[in-house]
């Protein structure tokens, strides 16, 4: 352990190291970014698509509610057990889609100045 440590003291204190660190790098500064033209249709498309989303999950959901109100009324329970799994993953969904949604938008208008 002692010579990876007196290894790195040796590197950090060499000159020509500290020089490179301080210098220009052979990449110019770029700041990415999408043109102004592209932002409101990739914007529009994306909310679309998450609202699009949210609304089908929302729609399952009110279907495996009504499968379990079948189901027990019915006295069949796998219905309703099939009812309250599909409630279950439409949840999940929702989620999985509020979630992408988000980070996608915000690392979007990061980009996107």
């Amino acid at each position: 352990m002692s010579q990876l440590l007196t290894t790195l003291h040796t590197l950090a204190s060499d000159p020509g190291v500290v020089a490179l660190a301080d210098s220009v790098g052979p990449v110019p500064d770029f700041d990415p970014a999408l043109p102004k033209e592209v932002n409101k249709p990739v914007k529009t498309m994306l909310s679309w698509t998450a609202g699009g989303g949210l609304t089908l999950a929302i729609l399952g959901g009110l279907a495996g509610w009504a499968l379990v109100a079948v189901g027990h009324n019915t006295e069949r329970a796998a219905l309703a057990a099939r009812g309250k799994q599909s409630v279950l993953w439409s949840l999940i969904g929702a989620g999985g889609i509020g979630l992408t949604s988000s980070l996608v938008l915000a690392v979007f208008t990061m980009t996107s100045g």
